[in-house]
């Protein structure tokens, strides 16, 4: 693919430089933070289920938080259908954050796979899932109030003109902030509204997983949509900021680098408060492997696990099982309640 054609317009007005000044302090913190295991799988478990709370609340589902939480740990829960199947494929696309960032770089098939995996079984028309518009659609409720995107045969040019350069900036990290990038994929997206429906949801996706890839956010406790759905009419307002002839972003990226400086800030006062020490002068973390990981994390998305249930998710011995169990436990990272074959495992 020859170079983009793409090119955003915007400069780094004093607001903006503040707003990334911030972002850079508090997330030096967070960084220099010696944080166990268990801590850090709960702040990124309460940052996967705000994110998804946030950004399907911002289309209008009508799930609560607590109700995003029971659903995610398989319980029964009052609600439509689709806004029920809305919020699983959310917390599904946001988990392979990591497998759609493995290639290091992102594709016009991701894109793609990002939004087949968010709309399936919602859309009226199963084929318009993971694939680009093909009609004319219209925006009069939300984005930018009235809005109408460009036309359908120019999508394919526009979605591979931008894919191209987005990939050539992630490639040279010493071009742009990567929460500038994050805010000019955002925009761009919803611009091009290259779906039938779920545009909103794959631009705020997209956004997070250019902060996972670009490393910004690679620990994933960053609830970076939070902010838009406590001021929706705010969000739709920055987005209409935008000048329809010049397309001058300025105004955007003002307002999306301030969400991410409030959403880091969060997760900084979160780290604050589980009395995270500085790794300077701190003992060692306690480093675990990724089957350990993998064990800490479904401790705490549904409270406990036992032995039967880890032989299944790993497909191996029950003494094998018990060898990581013991692990952790040594390590005081999870304790044991019960006896005999009544024991579970619970975080220490």
């Amino acid at each position: 693919m020859g170079e983009s054609l793409f090119k955003p317009k915007y400069v780094i007005t004093d607001k903006i430089l503040n707003n990334l000044t911030a972002i850079a302090a508090a997330r030096e913190v967070i960084e220099q933070a010696s944080l166990i295991p268990q801590w850090e799988v709960k702040l990124r478990r309460q940052a996967l289920l705000q994110n998804t709370h946030s950004s399907t609340a911002i289309e209008g589902n009508k799930l609560t938080l607590n109700q995003v939480q029971d659903l995610s740990q398989g319980k029964e829960v009052l609600a439509a259908q689709k806004d029920k199947q809305e919020v699983l494929n959310y917390i599904n696309a946001l988990e392979k954050i990591p497998d759609f960032a493995s290639l290091g770089k992102i594709s016009v098939r991701t894109l793609l796979e990002i939004h087949k995996i968010i709309t399936t079984k919602t859309l009226d028309n199963s084929s318009d899932s993971g694939a680009l518009r093909n009609r004319q659609v219209y925006v009069g409720k939300h984005v930018f109030l009235v809005y109408m995107p460009p036309e359908t045969s120019k999508v394919p040019e526009l979605v591979n003109e931008f894919i191209a350069w987005l990939n050539l900036m992630l490639g040279k990290k010493d071009i742009i902030n990567p929460v500038l990038l994050a805010g000019i994929a955002h925009y761009e997206i919803a611009r091009i509204h290259p779906f039938v429906d779920g545009n909103g949801r794959s631009a705020r996706l997209l956004a997070t997983l250019i902060l996972y890839l670009s490393g910004f956010d690679h620990r994933r406790i960053f609830a970076l949509d939070d902010y838009y759905d406590r001021d929706r009419q705010g969000y739709y307002a920055a987005l209409g900021t935008v000048d329809k002839e010049t397309r001058d972003i300025t105004k955007w990226l003002e307002y999306f680098t301030e969400g991410v400086a409030f959403s880091v800030n969060v997760a900084k006062e979160a780290v604050l408060r589980l009395g995270a020490k500085s790794k300077r002068g701190s003992s060692p973390q306690v480093a675990l492997t990724p089957k350990q990981m993998k064990i800490i994390e479904h401790i705490n998305k549904y409270g406990k696990v036992t032995n039967r249930e880890l032989q299944t998710i790993f497909n191996i011995s029950a003494q094998a099982v018990h060898k990581e169990l013991s692990k952790l436990v040594k390590m005081k990272v999870i304790k044991s309640q019960g006896q005999g074959r009544s024991i579970l495992y619970i975080l220490a």
